[in-house]
């Protein structure tokens, strides 16, 4: 697993309190991962999410996985955890603007140790946020812990591809992303299965290179305006920015950068 120890929640905390987040959301939607709404359609097929289920999404962000989940799989209730309040602000007032308050719940807690009770979720439900969190064997542990018997934890993150990167890329690719680590497939299938759970899907999806290509494309196509905006017209940050970008292009098309699909079972 690659680390980078300079990294922790409050530089997380700030990315998605400001400028920076902002700009992920308007290159990726309010669904920011790989994929978009196609991605979360796989997931939630793989892992079999029924309707009227009761879920918990960890690293909920602005709230858009639980509302795909409500809306397109017919889910029950979510329950979201996040560590940063304005992106839990802007969940709740997206849940309330499409009208599911009343099928969800947030809360502001460290997604390794969330206070939730043990084993009363359906599933446990994750889009590449994990990537953000320092301690991934105490939060693979905590989402065996919600998951009832027979449940499972589905979640897609960002993971070290086949190719490995050198200690440089990954020195630069974490810092830029404010990542503190970054598990590969088989990092996360071992953690999965020391908590306890049987694996079912553990593959990378194929669509990141792809994604990427389609981001670098809008910023340079069509939304430079937009992001010039978000940033204040910081040219030399927005070169800087494009830079960080092309580079996680090149890793990505080397197989060294991945989305990958998990889903896990807790044994009945």
């Amino acid at each position: 697993m690659r680390t980078l120890n300079t990294i922790g929640l409050a530089n997380v905390q700030a990315v998605y309190s400001g400028p920076e987040g902002d700009l992920w959301e308007l290159i990726m939607g309010q669904q920011i991962h790989i994929g978009g709404f196609a991605s979360s359609m796989d997931l939630s097929a793989k892992a079999g999410i029924a309707a009227g289920s009761r879920g918990v999404d960890l690293c909920c962000c602005n709230g858009a996985g639980m509302r795909f989940l409500l809306r397109f799989r017919a889910v029950g209730h979510m329950t979201g955890v996040d560590a940063t309040d304005l992106v839990l602000e802007r969940a709740r007032a997206r849940c309330a603007a499409e009208g599911v308050t009343a099928r969800t719940a947030l809360v502001r807690a460290d997604v390794c140790a969330t206070g939730l009770p043990a084993g009363q979720a359906d599933f446990v439900w994750g889009e590449d946020a994990w990537c953000y969190v320092v301690d991934k064997p105490a939060l693979i542990r905590e989402a065996a812990r919600l998951v009832k018997p027979g449940g499972v934890v589905a979640f897609t993150d960002w993971v070290e591809g086949p190719t490995p990167l050198t200690p440089a890329e990954s020195d630069r690719f974490l810092r830029f992303m404010k990542f503190p680590s970054m598990a590969s497939i088989p990092d996360y299938r071992a953690l999965l299965t020391d908590s306890g759970l049987r694996v079912e899907h553990a593959a990378d999806t194929g669509r990141y290179a792809p994604c990427i290509d389609l981001y670098l494309r809008m910023l340079t196509e069509q939304l430079t305006s937009d992001a010039l905006r978000i940033i204040g017209y910081d040219m030399d940050l927005m070169q800087a920015l494009g830079g960080e970008m092309v580079f996680i292009q090149g890793a990505a098309h080397a197989g060294k950068i991945a989305q990958g699909l998990f889903v896990a079972r807790k044994p009945a």
